[in-house]
């Protein structure tokens, strides 16, 4: 645990996280020139999108479907039990406990790709289909956290749904991790082998750059935790690792290796705020963005890319050890 957490700690991606939190802090004039963020989100999402179709296109369906099924399971179970840990245990509102349940039941496309970095940093293997699971699961959540929300809430104030599925489909992320892994699905390992140089050496820098930004962003939401509540700090740190444990558990089960369980925890335990946020703004423009955006961003985000990885890959080995 302590090598991973210090493996963690020092890749370049997190330390440029970190100095992104801490230019904020000092009030650093540190900021990103105009649309280089969302040219960086482009790349990122795109490179995850091929990589994982060329990978896809060599795999066997009876490998794919067992852990296909336990993604769909688990993006449209967990924010059933997170509206209700915050609207029973919690006593936020349906509205407010929806939207924060979408951004937990979704998936963070930022901290996959720094977990297949930490894992590649450690030498540990892992199923190359593992984007095809980050697509799988970025959708469902929020359309079973908008079904509770517009079921449980009298409120009239929300868009229309054909509004809302063009964003959850249409939106860039979608596009580009879908259209990504049919491009790799369909052009394979020869077709990939044109955009490597691009695509592969690059994309650890690129990450670093995205971290810095994600950092800036996330020093700018630190002010907002006092207005969150400690039921709601509390809510971002525990769930992810209940979610991540359960996620390595039915990863095993569903036959990923160790290194595939635990990218599959991460998974399940990271929180949306890119596609997330989008979707709720339009179906739920009532919901309060001080607590879905200030937890998933500023507190769950952080806590994964820096003492979750590690954390998450100890719990996979303990839970492989067992069979020794």
């Amino acid at each position: 645990m302590v090598q991973s957490l210090t493996t963690s700690l020092l890749t370049p991606m997190v330390l440029a996280f970190i100095l992104g939190i801490v230019s904020t802090l000092l009030r650093s004039d540190l900021k990103f020139p105009e649309g280089l963020y969302a040219g960086l989100t482009i790349y990122l999402l795109l490179a995850i999108g091929i990589k994982g179709g060329v990978k896809l296109s060599s795999t066997q369906f009876l490998e794919f479907y067992k852990p296909a099924f336990v993604a769909l399971v688990m993006c449209c179970l967990i924010p059933l039990f997170a509206f209700f840990i915050l609207n029973k245990i919690g006593k936020f509102n349906t509205i407010n406990s929806a939207a924060i349940a979408a951004h937990y039941g979704s998936v963070s496309a930022v901290t996959f790709s720094e977990s297949t970095a930490f894992l590649d940093l450690m030498n540990i293997g892992y199923e190359g289909f593992m984007p095809s699971l980050l697509a799988i699961m970025e959708i469902p959540a929020i359309l079973v956290a908008i079904y509770i929300a517009k079921r449980n809430s009298s409120s009239k104030n929300s868009a229309n749904i054909s509004t809302i599925f063009h964003e959850l489909f249409a939106g860039k992320g979608t596009i580009l991790l879908l259209g990504g892994l049919f491009i790799g699905f369909f052009s394979g390992k020869k077709g990939f082998e044109q955009v490597a140089p691009f695509f592969e050496t690059p994309f650890r820098g690129v990450l670093a750059l995205f971290l810095l930004e994600v950092g800036i962003l996330t020093g700018k939401r630190i002010s907002d935790l006092s207005q969150v509540g400690i039921f709601l700090v509390f809510f971002a740190i525990l769930m992810p690792v209940i979610h991540a444990s359960l996620g390595i558990y039915l990863g095993k089960l569903a036959g990923l290796s160790l290194g595939g369980s635990t990218i599959f925890g991460v998974l399940c335990a990271s929180a949306s705020y890119i596609a997330a946020p989008a979707a709720i703004r339009i179906a739920l423009p009532d919901a309060n963005p001080t607590y879905y955006f200030t937890s998933s961003l500023a507190i769950t985000f952080p806590f994964n890319i820096v003492v979750g990885l590690p954390l998450y890959l100890s719990l996979s080995k303990f839970l492989f050890s067992l069979e020794s």
